[in-house]
């Protein structure tokens, strides 16, 4: 008796893993469309949200960006994708006007599309999405400011390396209406290249000497901007914010180098589409409501908490 019921065990045991992986190779088919470059390791997160997610609801969805965040090769890749007729699409509203036509195109095939992180949920309800699942860029940006103006900083640099998306100028926008000034050639646009990055900072700080505070637009700003500050031995003694999280900024933050960095959880950027997505081609339901997953504020007081997950879960 005990045989059999091992055998049965092993049997249903068996059974299960089969459906799940015919469930996992039968399942929908989804694809993740970003603009950030290759260079840009912010993104490592979501990929690893991709991943587990993909696990958990028993879907494919495969990664894309343009190598060098170019958004025509972008708009090229949200026309693949539709073409190809997959079950649905999620993508980045890094720049409006250039991806309207092709992402209309595929809400017009019948492919449900979800807008995240780029962009806001005015422009994703033109588009015709499902939801936008991402921060409000110029909101977080205004709330950096604030805090900032709380401790007496009234000029900054904000070092933007993709002025070519609109939501990154919303950001430094954002600051400066939340320390009172507007904004105009505060804002410089860097590049990636981690040494014209670091150049340009030094640049500008040795060109305006009472620059109050600096504030970075990620980890591809943020690294070289450190470097700059701690060489002009400022580390410390200049206010400077940044948005996103890595090691390299964890650490900065840990030694009083960087005063916040803004946590817009993109681990929940690169899973919440998905469910959604999976929810409402199964079964037809979607939440009514766009879903924001920041603007959160990582400072010395909560570092410990985030820093062993950041570049995976943070």
């Amino acid at each position: 008796m005990k045989k059999i019921l091992q055998s049965l065990a092993l049997g249903v045991l068996l059974a299960t893993t089969a459906l799940a992986g015919a469930a996992q190779a039968d399942g929908e088919k989804f694809v993740w469309i970003s603009h950030g470059p290759d260079s840009d390791s912010w993104f490592n997160v979501i990929k690893n949200a991709i991943k587990v997610t993909n696990e958990q609801m028993g879907v494919t969805t495969e990664y894309r960006n343009p190598p060098t965040g170019d958004l025509a090769d972008m708009a090229r890749i949200v026309q693949q994708s539709s073409a190809a007729g997959v079950d649905g699409i999620i993508v980045t509203i890094a720049d409006f006007n250039v991806l309207e036509g092709p992402i209309k195109d595929a809400v017009a095939k019948g492919i449900p599309v979800v807008t995240v992180n780029s962009g806001t949920v005015e422009e994703s309800q033109k588009l015709g999405a499902l939801m936008h699942v991402g921060q409000p860029e110029y909101e977080a940006g205004l709330g950096a400011g604030k805090r900032a103006k709380e401790a007496g900083i009234k000029s900054f640099l904000c070092v933007n390396h993709y002025i070519t998306n609109p939501a990154s100028v919303e950001r430094c926008r954002g600051f400066a209406e939340g320390i009172g000034v507007e904004l105009g050639n505060q804002m410089v646009d860097s590049g990636i290249d981690p040494s014209e990055v670091q150049n340009k900072v030094k640049a500008y700080l040795t060109a305006n000497p009472d620059t109050g505070a600096i504030l970075t637009l990620g980890p591809n700003s943020a690294e070289p901007s450190i470097r700059a500050v701690k060489d002009m031995g400022l580390d410390g003694d200049i206010y400077f914010g940044t948005f996103d999280l890595s090691a390299e900024i964890s650490a900065a933050i840990k030694d009083g180098t960087i005063n916040f960095a803004i946590d817009q959880q993109p681990f929940l950027q690169g899973s919440i589409p998905i469910q959604v997505l999976t929810s409402y081609v199964r079964y037809g339901v979607a939440p009514a409501n766009s879903i924001f997953t920041g603007p959160g504020f990582v400072t010395k007081d909560n570092i410990a908490l985030v820093e062993s997950l950041a570049g995976q879960y943070r």
